[in-house]
């Protein structure tokens, strides 16, 4: 038996329409993010000398942060209908 081959159309990536972040979004991302990397290494540090107090804070700086920076941007809501 012979294989039949029938064309297939050539698949395409969905294309994503975001605009671009604003330079200033950007390095305000970046600088948040890196607080964040510099808190939670200090957090460590703290922790692992036994001043779980000053630990403590600097996580929670670190996690606020990472809050600012995930609310940097277009924020979209409502996209989807409640019933």
């Amino acid at each position: 038996m012979a294989a039949l081959s029938t064309p297939t159309a050539p698949t395409s990536t969905p294309r994503t329409f975001h605009a671009p972040p604003a330079p200033m979004e950007t390095s305000e991302r970046h600088h948040l993010l890196r607080r964040a990397e510099e808190c939670d290494h200090q957090a460590r540090l703290s922790a692992d000398a036994g001043d779980l107090t000053t630990a403590a804070r600097l996580i929670l700086q670190s996690l606020d942060c990472e809050r600012r920076a995930g609310g940097l941007g277009p924020q979209v809501l409502q996209l989807i209908k409640p019933r």
